[in-house]
C-alpha cells in the first residue's frame, strides 16, 4: 500500500517548516543578490584556506539556502563549524533543526540521513527534533530501513526519545514487520510505561496493528487496552467488545473494508461463517470503510496554520547592508 507514503506523521506544529520559510523570506529581503551569491563564494574560500567558520555567518548562510548545491556548502561548513567547535557549547542555539528543516524543504532526505548518521558530526545533532525531522522525511519516502538507522543512532547517541519519536518508531517498525522490529517495539513501549512516560495514542495503535500483524492477538489486546482514550475511528476500528467471538484481526480486516482478504482468510476456517456474518452486520451498520488500515494509522495530522506560499524569494533589499537582527535568526 503506497497510500502512507506522500504522508507525514508529525504535524506543522513539530517540523515548524513555515515558522522556518517566513524567517527565509525576511532574510533574504535584507540581503541583495550579490551580497547572498558572495556569501556562498566566501564560505567556499574559507574552507579551502581552513578559515574559522563563525556563528552568525553559518546562521546566515542557512537561511539564504535555496538549492541542492546551497546545500552542499551549508554541509561542507556544518561539518567545518562542527570540528572547530567539538569541545565547546553552542549556546541556546540549535543548528540541527535548521539544518533538518532545510533538508525537509528541499527534498533532501538523503543528505539528511547521511549528516545525522555521521560519527564525525556526533554531538551536533544534539535535539530530538533534529532526528524526528529526518525520519518523518524518511517515512514519507518509503525509506524505512534508512528511518531505523536514524533511530539507531539517535539513540546510540544517547539523544532522549520524546512521543513523536515513539510514533515514529513505532510507525517504522510496523512498516518494516519483522521479528526485530517487533520485539523492539515491545521494547520500546515497555521501556517507556516503566519510567512513567505519556504514550501517545498513535503510537499504541501503531503497535497494535503491528502485533496483529505478528498474529500476537494476546499482545494486540494488551497494547489496545492501553490505551486511554479510544473515542477516535481508528480506536473504535479496534474495539471487538461487540464482536468477542472471532479474532480481533478477522474484525479489523471488516472495519477497515479489506473485505476480499477478510474472505480469503477464513475460507477452511472454523471462522468462515461466523466471518460472512461480520461483514453483513457491518455492512447494514454502515461501519465499513473504503479506507485501508494504512490509510488510517498514517493519516496526516491536522495542523493549525495556513501553508505560507514560497512563490518568489527576493535577495534585493530597499535597505541595503543593513546587518541582519539577532532575533530573526533566533532557533
Amino acid at each position: 500500500n503506497l497510500s502512507c507514503l506522500f504522508k507525514h506523521l508529525l504535524s506543522e506544529d513539530v517540523i515548524k517548516l513555515q515558522d522556518f520559510q517566513q524567517k527565509k523570506l525576511a532574510v533574504a529581503h535584507l540581503v541583495t543578490g550579490s551580497d547572498g551569491e558572495k556569501l556562498f563564494d566566501l564560505f567556499r574560500e574559507k574552507m579551502q584556506r581552513n578559515e574559522l567558520i563563525l556563528r552568525d555567518d553559518l546562521k546566515l548562510l542557512l537561511h539564504l539556502c535555496q538549492t541542492p548545491d546551497d546545500m552542499l556548502v551549508a554541509q561542507k561548513a556544518i561539518y567545518r563549524y562542527h570540528a572547530e567547535n567539538r569541545n565547546l557549547l553552542y549556546g541556546d542555539f540549535k543548528f540541527g533543526p535548521l539544518f533538518m528543516r532545510l533538508c525537509y524543504e528541499l527534498g533532501m532526505e538523503g543528505m539528511a540521513a547521511a549528516t545525522l548518521t555521521d560519527k564525525n558530526m556526533k554531538g551536533f545533532f544534539i535535539d530530538s527534533t533534529s532526528f524526528n525531522i529526518a525520519i518523518n522525511m524518511l517515512f514519507v519516502k518509503g525509506s524505512y530501513e534508512g528511518a531505523m538507522d536514524v533511530l539507531r543512532t539517535m539513540r546510540s547517541q544517547g539523544v532522549p526519545f520524546n512521543k513523536d519519536t515513539l510514533t515514529l518508531a513505532m510507525a517504522t517498525c510496523y512498516k518494516l514487520n519483522t521479528a526485530e522490529c517487533y520485539r523492539i517495539s515491545m521494547s520500546l513501549i515497555e521501556e517507556e510505561q516503566t519510567r512513567g512516560q505519556f504514550i501517545p495514542r498513535h503510537a499504541y495503535c501503531f503497535a497494535v496493528a503491528l502485533a496483529l500483524r505478528r498474529n500476537d492477538l494476546e499482545k494486540a489486546h494488551s497494547m489496545y487496552s492501553q490505551i486511554m482514550s479510544t473515542d477516535s475511528k481508528l480506536c473504535q476500528n479496534f474495539n471487538v467488545s461487540v464482536q468477542p467471538v472471532i479474532p480481533l484481526y478477522t474484525y479489523l480486516l471488516a472495519v477497515c473494508g479489506e473485505i476480499d482478504l477478510l474472505v480469503l482468510r477464513s475460507e477452511g476456517t472454523p471462522f468462515k461463517m461466523k466471518a460472512e456474518q461480520v461483514v453483513t452486520q457491518l455492512q447494514q451498520a454502515g461501519q465499513v470503510t473504503q479506507e485501508t488500515l494504512d490509510d488510517m494509522l498514517c493519516r496526516v495530522p491536522t495542523g493549525k496554520r495556513k501553508p505560507v506560499v514560497m512563490e518568489v524569494v527576493r535577495r534585493t533589499s530597499r535597505r541595503t547592508r543593513r546587518s541582519l537582527q539577532s532575533n530573526l535568526l533566533s532557533e
